[in-house]
C-alpha cells in the first residue's frame, strides 16, 4: 500500500462494511486493530474504517455539477477502464448504485464515466474512469 492518500471514515458495523469493500469493490485489507478499525488498500490509498454507531441514513446534501447533482460529502477513486468495468459490474450484481453510471464533461480533456455507490454505513463513494490518461504530476 502506498502513502498517496489516507482517509478515515466511520464504518458502523465494521465486519459488514469491510465485507462491502472486499467483496463488492475487490479491495484488500491491511493493518487492523481487532474490532476497532481496519485499513483498506483503496487502490493504493489507505482507507481506514473505524467501528462506530451505525448510521441509519445518508448525511450531507447534493451539489450541482455538470450533468448531475452529486452527493457531498463523498470520496472516491479514478480507475483504469478495465478495473472500473469490473467494479461497475460487481455493483450492478450486488448493492446497486446511488447514482447510475454516466458520462461527465463529454468531449473535453476531463471526460469521465462515473457512478456513485454507498457503503453499508452510508458513506458515499464516487468511482470514475477518465477517458484520457492525465499527464504526470509536476
Amino acid at each position: 500500500m502506498s502513502n498517496i492518500f489516507h482517509c478515515a471514515v466511520e464504518a458502523g458495523n465494521l465486519e459488514e462494511t469491510v465485507k462491502f469493500y472486499t467483496d463488492v469493490l475487490f479491495c484488500e485489507t491491511d493493518n487492523s486493530e481487532e474490532g476497532k478499525w481496519v485499513d483498506i488498500n483503496f487502490w493504493g490509498n489507505e482507507l481506514t474504517l473505524h467501528s462506530s454507531t451505525p448510521r441509519t441514513s445518508m448525511h450531507g446534501e447534493r451539489h450541482n455539477v455538470e450533468m448531475g447533482a452529486v452527493a457531498v460529502p463523498h470520496f472516491g477513486v479514478h480507475l483504469e477502464r478495465d478495473v472500473f468495468e469490473k467494479v461497475k459490474e460487481s455493483v450492478i450484481n450486488t448493492v446497486g448504485f446511488l447514482d447510475e453510471p454516466y458520462i461527465r464533461f463529454g468531449g473535453t480533456e476531463y471526460e469521465q464515466q462515473t457512478f456513485f455507490v454507498m457503503d453499508p454505513n452510508y458513506n458515499v463513494l464516487e468511482i470514475k474512469s477518465l477517458a484520457k490518461t492525465p499527464p504526470p504530476s509536476k
